[in-house]
């Protein structure tokens, strides 16, 4: 493709002289090979006009930038600068650059659920006979790749050349995790995603928004720029949010489907626990419905009917989807059972890392638990320190035996981030290391007590220092049980 063709809709501060046949968009300059555009992001953290030399060393035939820049002489590389948003050009350039893609695109934004609701929708969609995808924490997952693992929003060109691979292999439909980062820097930007649905707004993120009022402006961009003016928002109505997104999707021609014991479209009625699922009577459009979901928790109740009507703004409402719904299988790490030990005991793994979901997977355990319930967490470092107090709140509150231990403590003091925890849950027992946590609390499991080893769900290594060190806590709890089995 013609660089005239992949800059078109991007500002330039000056006119475009000449052209040249790109055969790649590039932002690691490390990818660079012959004939590519590489597009230097003077970012946040890194200045990629530092890399524009590397990139002409790799033969890059052309350079696209931004700002106060003197780019370096050479031949046969044509220098291009930008103005206006450099993220916005971006996704720009990708979207022009990096087709077909799927014809079906929808995006699920909120603190927590968008993993499963994005794996649910892919399912349901599937299930019609959509060749279905989705894209985010726990990697790409489809039928026709292998699963890679991303960003829960990767960046712009490579969510893009996701895209166009997925679509050249015969998938129709793509769900797509959206956070609050990645709407904020414009890496949806460019898609044309006809649904979007919002789960709900608790404390995360505040390192990099500093207050909840910038978390919820962030998520609702979605709605209000990054979503097509024709699509359909499906949105909880059961938190107090609902009338500030309903509004601003109403302003723009959004049609909105609510869901919720509030909802009008998609409504829960009641809600019957047992002990592997649960029963929702709903009303859908009008009609009344009994689902039976083999899901455990409210919140998952509550995942997939945001799903439920996601799809229905797809593809609309069918027999099929409530054929379907008892065979859903619940997201990688998300309220996973590892196993039971011989006396009875269950242990969990989930990705709860926030403090609204520790409380909503601890309060739906507790339904489910005879005996003690236990929990294993800790707090991520370099990351928002609000939150660790009140985790340990929650799991004082909520839980009979807590561990603390560590969770990715990246550059920050492993011990100082247990400390904050433990304020707030001064009984608790500490251990920093992670695996001996999940060996001590499997080994001290009586009978009909139930673990939650919180916080990592599906991830598969503890980021300490800046190095990633292998690990993953349901492979390491199937090792504990099978210990004591042995014992």
């Amino acid at each position: 493709m013609l660089l005239s063709q992949i800059l078109a809709g991007v500002p330039l501060a000056e006119k475009l002289v000449g052209d040249r046949e790109i055969s790649s968009v590039e932002l690691d300059s490390r990818k660079i090979t012959s004939g590519a555009l590489f597009i230097a992001l003077h970012g946040k953290d890194s200045d990629g006009r530092k890399f524009i030399p590397d990139a002409v060393e790799k033969k890059a035939a052309a350079v696209l930038y931004d700002g106060d820049y003197t780019p370096p002489t050479a031949d046969g590389v044509l220098f291009v600068k930008a103005a206006g948003n450099m993220r916005q050009n971006i996704a720009c350039a990708a979207a022009n650059f990096y087709k077909p893609i799927s014809p079906y695109l929808s995006a699920v934004t909120g603190t927590n659920g968008k993993t499963s609701i994005a794996d649910f929708s892919r399912q349901l969609m599937k299930c019609l006979g959509y060749s279905a995808a989705s894209i985010g924490t726990v990697g790409v997952v489809s039928d026709v790749a292998e699963n890679t693992e991303t960003l829960t929003t990767p960046d712009s060109v490579t969510l893009h050349r996701i895209l166009r691979d997925l679509a050249v292999k015969g998938v129709d439909y793509v769900s797509l995790e959206a956070s609050s980062i990645g709407i904020e820097q414009y890496r949806l930007d460019g898609l044309k995603i006809k649904t979007a649905g919002f789960t709900n707004l608790t404390q995360d993120h505040l390192d990099y928004h500093q207050n909840m009022q910038n978390y919820l402006q962030a998520k609702e961009q979605l709605f209000s720029r990054v979503m097509e003016a024709d699509g359909t928002a499906v949105l909880n109505a059961d938190i107090p949010e609902f009338g500030q997104l309903a509004e601003i999707c109403r302003r723009r021609g959004i049609k909105v489907l609510s869901y919720g014991s509030n909802g009008q479209d998609l409504k829960i009625l009641s809600r019957r626990p047992h002990a592997t699922g649960q029963i929702l009577e709903t009303e859908i459009e009008g009609r009344r419905y009994q689902l039976e979901l083999p899901l455990i928790g409210e919140f998952q109740a509550m995942n997939v009917l945001c799903a439920v009507g996601m799809v229905m703004a797809m593809h609309g409402f069918s027999g099929k989807i409530i054929e379907y719904l008892p065979h859903l299988k619940g997201a990688p790490g998300r309220l996973d059972l590892v196993g039971r030990s011989a006396n009875g005991a269950g242990v969990y793994v989930d990705y709860a890392h926030t403090p609204d979901a520790l409380s909503n997977v601890l309060k739906t355990m507790r339904h489910h638990t005879l005996g003690k319930l236990w929990v294993i967490f800790g707090c991520g470092g370099d990351r928002d320190k609000l939150k660790r107090p009140m985790m340990g709140k929650i799991a004082r509150e909520l839980a009979d035996k807590i561990v603390v231990t560590d969770d990715n403590p990246r550059t920050e003091n492993a011990a100082e981030i247990r400390r904050q925890i433990l304020c707030e849950c001064p009984e608790a027992t500490e251990i920093g290391d992670r695996t001996e946590a999940i060996n001590y609390a499997v080994s001290h499991l009586e009978k009909d007590d139930m673990l939650v080893i919180a916080g990592k769900g599906h991830e598969n290594g503890q980021k300490i220092g800046n190095e990633i060190i292998p690990m993953n806590d349901m492979e390491e709890a199937a090792k504990a049980i099978g210990r004591l089995a042995l014992s």
